[in-house]
């Protein structure tokens, strides 16, 4: 039994590991990990980050973009207009135990024949795809009072970002 839980255990590490957010950076190609950015208007940008595992990182790593890109455009603050998250809150990825319950019966040949089952197993699996989307508007000045305007400085030093 020891043996089995290393086994499955080591199985478990092997699966996280073939597939993790990558270093934060300009997204590679179709369908890679990273950022990109199209402008929508002077002031109007739509920011995408593609990571897999957990959304609250993805989403971290595009604030952030929206963060460097609105001081790069030479702005303040930014507002975040509109917001589309893709992923499961369970996108990490991992072990997750399951139980099943069963009951069948059958005839064969005249002879009746019944039962039950109880079933535990565990479910391995690495972390899915996950992506933020961010429309924002950016401007300079006193920031909006809006619960999705951020101070662009702010932010990028938070999440990592360049020093401004």
């Amino acid at each position: 039994m020891k043996r089995l839980l290393t086994a499955l255990a080591a199985t478990g590490l092997i699966l996280g590991a073939c597939t993790s957010l990558a270093p934060y950076g300009a997204q590679g190609g179709p369908g890679g990990q990273g950022y990109s950015e199209q402008r929508i208007e002077r002031d109007r940008w739509r920011v995408t980050y593609n990571g897999v595992g957990a959304p609250g990182p993805v989403a971290d790593m595009a604030l952030r973009r929206a963060a460097e890109l609105t001081l790069s455009e030479g702005y303040d603050w930014f507002q975040v207009t509109q917001r589309y998250v893709d992923g499961r809150p369970d996108s990490a990825g991992g072990v997750r135990p399951n139980v099943s319950v069963g009951y069948g019966s059958s005839n064969y040949g005249g002879w009746r024949t019944s039962g039950a089952g109880v079933g535990v197993g565990l479910n391995f699996s690495g972390p899915s795809p996950t992506s933020t989307v961010l429309e924002v508007r950016m401007g300079n000045g006193r920031r909006p009072e809006a619960a999705e305007a951020y101070d662009a400085s702010d932010v990028a030093r938070t999440l990592g970002g360049p020093r401004y």
